[in-house]
């Protein structure tokens, strides 16, 4: 495949063609076969392969019936952080512990009640 940042769209939709017929024959697939399996029309794979403009969702029905689709990351991999973010992501870290929370020695001081019983106040 040529440069991709300076292919047309048409050269670009005739490489996809090409590989998604080079794919096919090696399943030793008919279009017919493919189109089934796809769940696509006939017509939809004589275009594409042939380079012409076809919905993402038949692209992405093909390339599941070929088992190309876990290929996704190679065509749009998900984007990784810059090294700036992932400095500032290592700075907010928690490091250890605040060591604010009261002990269990400083809790048992008083003995907890639910405030209903009636005291010498009463």
């Amino acid at each position: 495949m040529d440069t991709p940042k300076y292919m047309t769209d048409t050269a670009a939709l005739t490489a996809i063609g090409e590989r998604i017929a080079q794919h096919r024959l090696q399943l030793d697939w008919t279009q017919a076969q493919l189109a089934k399996e796809a769940g696509v029309s006939k017509r939809t794979v004589i275009r594409l392969e042939g380079g012409e403009s076809t919905q993402l969702t038949n692209l992405i029905r093909i390339l599941r019936a070929l088992d190309l689709l876990a290929n996704i990351d190679e065509l749009l991999p998900p984007p990784t952080p810059s090294p700036l973010e992932l400095l500032r992501s290592k700075e907010k870290r928690r490091k250890r512990a605040s060591g604010r929370a009261e002990s269990d020695d400083e809790k048992g001081s008083q003995e907890w009640t639910w405030g209903d019983e009636e005291g010498p106040d009463s």
